[in-house]
């Protein structure tokens, strides 16, 4: 068993959390996540370059950024982590520029030993699988994207070496500025669901609890991200008191959700 695989209840879907490195007081923010009730949380790597986040998350990685973030300090920021919670699940997302240097080896063994439990790469295609074929050795699940166009031609490739969970990107869009219609994450979470036993997170324009909730009745996991990294940009170093009562609102939300339609 790996953190990952028991962060997923059968009795209500997962909150799946997500904060920039480095962008105000990202220890604190970690615990607030935790302390709020957040089931895994992803630490994104600041990229000048991103290609799916929305403005939230482009200033934060320009936050951390102009702070003098850099990769070391994020997994040191991951190892501090995994000292202070040995049981909640933490993945990297990124882009390849950050998690292929100075070799995918390289950066795999040292995220492994900062107890990282998987990465989200979120630039390399799956026929580009092999350059991430050393974060499985060293037992880093790698964490796939489907979206609104991944067809079922396509699906087959996107899940072959699949791990963790299957990230849903639910708008053809980039984060944070829209939520696709519920209808249409009912109907991919069906067709993603019976062609994977892996669990099935969905993401891209949650911010309320009840759209969290409406999420969280069809699908394994709720994603949810600008909207915690706004209110760091915000509240600054105030900002974990802001976002543990924010996470504990989504967490209750999921924690009813199926409740209510029985």
């Amino acid at each position: 068993m790996t953190r990952l695989s028991t962060a997923f209840p059968a009795d209500r879907a997962a909150l799946v959390t997500f904060v920039t490195a480095g962008d105000g007081p990202t220890a604190e923010v970690l615990d607030a996540l935790v302390s709020g009730g957040a089931d895994v949380i992803e630490l994104g790597m600041p990229f000048t370059d991103p290609m799916a986040d929305g403005p939230a998350i482009q200033a934060a990685n320009l936050r951390s950024l102009a702070a003098g973030t850099r990769t070391a300090d994020v997994l040191a920021i991951a190892a501090a982590f995994r000292r202070r919670h040995p049981n909640v699940p933490l993945v990297l997302m990124g882009y390849a520029n950050t998690m292929t240097r100075p070799t995918p080896a390289e950066f795999a063994a040292k995220a492994g030993q900062a107890g990282v439990d998987g990465i989200i790469c979120v630039d390399i295609p799956p026929e580009e699988a092999d350059t991430l074929a050393p974060f499985g050795e060293h037992g880093l699940s790698v964490i796939r994207l489907a979206t609104p166009t991944t067809d079922k031609a396509r699906l087959p490739a996107v899940l072959e070496g699949a791990s963790g969970f299957l990230y849903y990107v639910s708008v053809a869009g980039i984060t944070g500025l829209q939520q696709a219609a519920q209808s249409s994450i009912e109907d991919a979470v069906a067709h993603l669901k019976a062609a994977t036993d892996l669990p099935v997170a969905v993401g891209f324009g949650v911010r309320t609890p009840e759209q969290a909730a409406a999420i969280g009745r069809v699908a394994d996991g709720v994603v949810v991200g600008s909207a915690i990294v706004e209110l760091v940009g915000r509240h600054g170093t105030d900002a974990p008191a802001a976002v543990r009562a924010y996470i504990q609102s989504l967490s209750a939300a999921l924690a009813v959700a199926r409740k209510e339609v029985r």
